[in-house]
């Protein structure tokens, strides 16, 4: 079974994680802010989204929730990840959460899909391009390239349905 988790400030990733659910047809959607994430435990194909805040900070309910989160046991599960940044103005870190999440899914057992192309992006660095040329997960940016979400939400989801249903 599936099951969308994220942490949204200002209702950017809540609705991409809801436009992400409705294209794949994922009825569990949960705000880690209301539900923690105690019950990622519970599902074996997940997908998770964080925007990046600062100079690479966590998104403020993942931060809220990251030692639990780092207990997860992901061992057996696949997961996907989605992350919103500020490319312009956090060239330096874009996308940092994301990084930082991954690396804990798989440090603790778990698979990742859906990596995407970093073709056509502007940034300096970020810990979510593990990979030259490619993030780890699907990489929105609502504060420079909003037009390009809707289609990049729907190619990704296309990329990662048969992996992560």
């Amino acid at each position: 079974m599936s099951a969308i988790f994220y942490g949204s400030s200002t209702g950017n990733t809540e609705s991409a994680a809801k436009a992400i659910a409705e294209h794949l047809g994922i009825q569990e959607v949960f705000d880690i802010a209301k539900e923690g994430v105690a019950k990622i435990e519970k599902y074996d194909k997940i997908i998770l989204g964080t925007s990046t805040w600062g100079s690479g900070d966590l998104q403020d309910d993942w931060d809220d929730e990251w030692e639990a989160f780092k207990k997860i046991n992901f061992k057996g599960k696949t997961a996907a990840l989605f992350g919103l940044g500020d490319q312009e103005c956090y060239s330096d870190n874009y996308l940092d959460a994301m990084g930082a999440i991954y690396e804990v899914v798989v440090k603790n057992g778990g698979i990742v899909v859906g990596e995407w192309s970093s073709e056509g992006y502007i940034h300096d660095a970020s810990s979510a391009e593990i990979e030259e040329g490619y993030f780890v997960g699907l990489a929105l940016d609502e504060d420079n390239e909003s037009e390009l979400s809707a289609s990049r939400i729907e190619q990704w989801c296309s990329q990662i349905k048969e992996k992560i249903i």
